[in-house]
């Protein structure tokens, strides 16, 4: 007798549920590497890896972003993000935006203000502009779910379109490589 399709042997053992089993899962998960920003009395922004597709109608994201971020005071009342595409030789900048304390929009970060006062990063893959819709807690998060009110898939840094996108994965940003047809 042949077992039923998706029926085995039960697997045992496994890890109790923890932020370390969590984390270590989801280092083997590649992720493409986006930067929010915002507008407060100066603009904050963070490398974010949870940029999430929600509806295309009407079109909507979400992103994660710690309650213990330095950029979240800002963005608990902010009513636009901007958020960036970055691309794969953006490694620095997403490090930057990554590094707790850093002056993130400080030389060598070029940037300009953009629809709605939001921050908008030159030289990324693409960009949307967002109105914030909803802020879900969700643990030691909030998960932040915005409506696109503007964008450019064409970004600014990427004219012909041909760069592939940032990855992180294994603890470290990565590209693709050579894409082919």
């Amino acid at each position: 007798m042949t077992a039923a399709y998706g029926v085995g042997t039960p697997r045992a053992g496994g890890a109790p549920a923890s932020p370390e089993l969590l984390r270590s899962v989801f280092r083997r998960h590649a992720a493409g590497v986006a930067v929010i920003t915002a507008r407060g009395a100066d603009p904050v922004g963070f490398t974010a890896t949870s940029l999430t597709s929600v509806a295309a109608d009407p079109p909507m994201v979400s992103f994660g972003v710690a309650s213990s971020s330095s950029c979240w005071p800002v963005l608990a009342g902010a009513r636009h993000v901007g958020v960036h595409i970055l691309g794969e030789h953006q490694h620095e900048l997403a490090a930057t935006f990554a590094r707790s304390g850093a002056d993130r929009f400080a030389p060598p970060t070029s940037w300009s203000a953009g629809p709605e006062g939001v921050p908008l990063l030159d030289g990324v893959l693409a960009w949307l502009v967002c109105r914030v819709e909803a802020r879900v807690p969700a643990g030691d998060h909030r998960i932040v779910v915005a409506r696109v009110v503007t964008g450019d898939p064409g970004g600014t840094g990427d004219p012909g379109g041909t760069g592939g996108p940032l990855l992180y994965h294994q603890g470290g940003f990565h590209s693709l490589g050579p894409v082919r047809d």
